[in-house]
């Protein structure tokens, strides 16, 4: 499509029902240009040709022994390469080494508007005693005939636009080519094309000939196998040259012991590139404020984004500094990320958000226990005095070793309630907390010292977005460590997150409702653990003079990648609220094949119940929080409901008692047309977020029962296909009731919803709805309706008629990139706004 990075809709008004137009039709067929016979086959005859001389005349020259060529072959721009075509699976003689794919933007002749089309490379190894394989084929769909009356091998020659002898390097390049090293060595993976002990070893004695570093140990997959290699761009060619194993190439994954064992001078050399790339482009009322031990905005990669009057210490007599370290390490990952990756790249860095910094632990001692919501409190309204007008993200990664509250609110978790719903000043705030860390002496016993080690005070918070942690790090390098192993698998949970899989009931939040990276541990296998530096994040050290960067691992970390991440939805969308970044780091998460192998089991909701207790929602992939795709559509909408009000007579006088009130029903701006012009059959994906605040009850009796704990909940349904409007109205009426009786529904639209009922908790509910194209058509009316809360219960509190904000996220995704669900929607939509429908 012309664009994959179009901004969210965001509805503020009823659409206008106008019909929507289908920009395509199916989808799903090769894109295969059309050939004159003839001329294509003698073109491609005479390119084979003069791709395998050149590869003679080059053995010839530098006197190589080989057992084949790397032959490359190219799709036209656009269209289709037909790779798997391109192998002979049975003789293993012709393999398919490796698909790459070039993007290029192009001015469409018929529109003149800009688009990107995509080029297809491939890479094949030949065997000397295959060199007339692909002739006979080309031979063949120049003379022979399908039954048909087709050319034979029509599809594959008809999708090759050329053949031409690979290139040293770039045939088998599989990262962004600004990562090919130039004549300085780098730290590179070499994929070889097979498994075997004997392709093996004799790449390692090729190695030893060469005389190229290389680390201990090797990578298995099937059929392919992985070798750290350190070489420049001239020993990668040589090795194309002289070895006919070659796969792929990739650069390596630097991980934070390279930075980490650098001397400070040499470190700081990475950090003037990294100045020197870094943009600062700062939205002036976007901010992340980090509640920690105080930050050094000394160090110079800090000081752009955290001026001196933005340092602030609940009492001024701790000082603004940071006496431990600990606030400094939040502080570089809130304002780049994970500066591995930050370090690793080559291009421009791009930073919006500024940070600030209050401290709220004392340099010496401790908070007592009952001041730390007081605290908490302070330091927040502290940075809001200071600068009143920023649209700030609140980041706090400290949390109480005691977990005896377990599920049940605690002081410290309902003060946060309070401060994000804006109980006392009607102002809500986005607060990020972290989920805790396991206790070390359960480390040995992962994951399951994980799945009793609950959420740390005050991550049960209801309306805090609680952050967990899981783990991609899984390679160790460090040579001291080379018979060590990592602990957590790569993409599962992290050994450091806790969980609220003991929770002993179904009513309290999902905790946590995200998971980031954490790091994780090594061991020896014989019970031995350690931290390791290649297995963890990096970040700023409190003390530059000493050194730049430090390890950072555990839940905090993740914390402070998620704050880094709603920082730039908030800059990127200034209208948004707080419960929309939450919203949205909560839909754009998925489970990674790690945490879905370890605890998904059958895939069942019964099994998903216990998956969401150990990581929530999964993992947030920014870009999809930040932008749609021509075939990822996603519409917000924003908006206030009144849940609650006093009951009414027939003629509409108030009468003694409460009831539930409003009911808002969205009939979403559906692309039909596209939906039902796909094949029958074809899957497609929605997701639907609502996230709220809640308002906590007033005093700790009673925070036994959710029923007096929360201020209201808001529940959303959809229409199940062939169900109308008013049908969905009358179910929803009945679910309420029943609920309140202590009986759930039952959605008659269960049976797509891949979670269910167990979205229900908290005051965050995200679900995935899969079916087809022709029921999702069918499927476009949304309403959101109240259930019980003490403003109703406790009416003598006379907070029964408040009105209360929510946002809704949904997404409408597509299995081919091709299909555009986005542009019949954009170019019809208004401004939406639901209908309120008494219930």
């Amino acid at each position: 499509m012309t664009d994959s990075r179009l901004p969210h809709i965001l509805l503020r008004e009823r659409p206008d029902g106008s019909d929507f137009t289908s920009t395509r039709s199916g989808g799903g067929e090769k894109r295969i240009p059309g050939r004159q016979r003839d001329a294509h086959s003698s073109f491609l005859k005479s390119r084979l040709e003069a791709a395998w001389r050149e590869v003679e005349d080059e053995r010839a020259v530098v006197q190589i022994e080989r057992h084949g060529v790397y032959i490359e072959f190219k799709s036209d721009p656009g269209a289709d390469l037909v790779t798997k075509s391109l192998e002979d699976i049975r003789s293993k003689k012709v393999r398919l080494l490796n698909v790459r794919t070039e993007t290029v933007a192009v001015t469409n002749p018929d529109t003149g508007a800009p688009e990107e089309v995509v080029t297809t490379y491939a890479t094949v190894f030949v065997a000397n005693e295959k060199k007339d394989h692909f002739l006979k084929k080309i031979q063949e769909y120049a003379e022979a005939d399908t039954e048909k009356g087709r050319p034979r091998n029509a599809d594959l020659i008809n999708s090759i636009a050329d053949i031409r002898k690979a290139l040293s390097i770039e045939s088998f390049w599989q990262d962004a080519t600004s990562l090919i090293p130039d004549h300085m060595p780098q730290w590179c993976e070499i994929w070889l094309s097979n498994d075997t002990d004997e392709v093996i070893s004799g790449f390692e004695a090729l190695l030893k000939k060469l005389q190229l570093p290389s680390k201990a140990g090797i990578i298995r997959f099937p059929e392919r196998a992985v070798k750290l290699v350190l070489a420049n761009c001239d020993q990668l060619a040589q090795l194309c040259q002289l070895s006919d194993d070659i796969a792929e190439y990739r650069r390596a994954k630097t991980t934070a012991e390279f930075w980490t064992g650098l001397r400070n001078k040499d470190q700081a050399e990475w950090v003037r590139d990294l100045l020197e790339r870094t943009r600062y482009e700062l939205v002036p009322d976007v901010s992340v404020c980090i509640l920690d031990t105080g930050v050094n905005n000394g160090h110079p990669i800090i000081g752009p984004v955290l001026s001196d009057v933005d340092c602030q210490a609940v009492d001024p007599s701790w000082g603004t500094h940071d006496h431990d370290k600990h606030g400094t390490l939040m502080a570089g990952i809130a304002a780049y990320g994970n500066l591995v990756e930050a370090l690793s790249e080559n291009g421009p860095i791009n930073l919006n958000h500024r940070l600030e910094s209050v401290k709220i632990l004392p340099p010496h001692g401790a908070n007592p226990t009952e001041l730390w919501g007081y605290i908490t409190s302070q330091g927040i309204s502290r940075a809001e005095i200071n600068a009143p007008e920023r649209k700030r993200i609140h980041c706090m990664a400290v949390a109480a070793a005691d977990t005896r509250d377990r599920r049940r609110p605690s002081s410290w978790s309902g003060q946060l309630d309070q401060i994000t719903a804006g109980t006392d000043d009607d102002i809500r705030r986005l607060l990020i907390i972290s989920a805790g860390n396991t206790d070390p002496a359960g480390w040995a016993m992962y994951p399951d010292a994980q799945l009793t080690d609950s959420i740390h005070d005050p991550g049960q918070s209801w309306n805090a977005l609680t952050v967990g942690a899981y783990t991609e790090l899984d390679a160790i390098q460090d040579r001291t460590l080379k018979d060590y192993l990592p602990m957590a698998p790569k993409n599962g949970l992290s050994p450091f997150s806790t969980t609220s899989f003991c929770w002993e009931d179904n009513k309290w939040p999902i905790k946590p409702e995200i998971v980031l990276e954490g790091g994780n541990l090594a061991h020896d296998g014989n019970g031995f653990i350690t931290e390791c530096d290649d297995l963890s994040l990096l970040s700023t050290y409190y003390d530059p003079q000493n050194s730049h960067f430090h390890p950072f691992t555990m839940t905090s970390a993740a914390t402070a990648q998620a704050a880094c991440m709603a920082a730039r939805i908030q800059a990127q969308y200034p209208d948004f609220w707080p419960e929309t970044i939450r919203a949205l780091l909560v839909h754009a998460a998925n489970w990674p094949d790690g945490l879905w192998q370890q605890f998904s089991g059958d895939g069942s909701k019964t099994a998903l119940k216990k998956l969401l207790r150990i990581c929530g929602y999964g993992v947030p992939n920014l870009e999809r929080a930040l932008f749609s795709a021509a075939n990822s559509l996603t519409l917000i909408a924003q908006a206030e409901i009144q849940p609650f009000d006093k009951k009414r007579d027939d003629v509409g006088k108030p009468i003694s008692g409460y009831r539930t009130k409003d009911m808002h029903v969205y009939e979403l701006p559906w692309p039909k047309d596209v939906l039902r012009g796909l094949p029958d059959g074809t899957g497609v994906e929605m997701r639907v977020t609502l996230s709220y605040f809640i308002e906590p009850g007033p005093g700790e009796i009673g925070w036994q029962d959710r029923y007096r704990y929360a201020s209201h909940a808001l529940r959303f349904e959809l229409n199940s296909p062939g169900e109308g409007k008013e049908e969905l109205i009358k179910r929803i009426n009945k679910a309420a009731r029943d609920e309140e009786g202590g009986h759930p529904g039952t959605a008659s639209a269960s049976k797509y919803w891949k979670i269910g009922q167990a979205r229900d908790r908290g005051s965050v509910h995200s679900d995935i709805w899969q079916g087809t194209a022709q029921e999702l058509a069918d499927s476009n009316i949304i309403a959101i309706s109240p259930r019980i809360g003490w403003w109703r219960e406790r009416a003598h509190l006379k907070r029964w008629d408040r009105r209360a904000r929510y946002a809704l996220v949904v997404s409408i995704t597509t299995p081919e990139e091709t299909i555009d669900v986005y542009t019949p929607v954009a170019t019809q939509v208004g401004i939406t706004v639901p209908i309120e429908i008494p219930v």
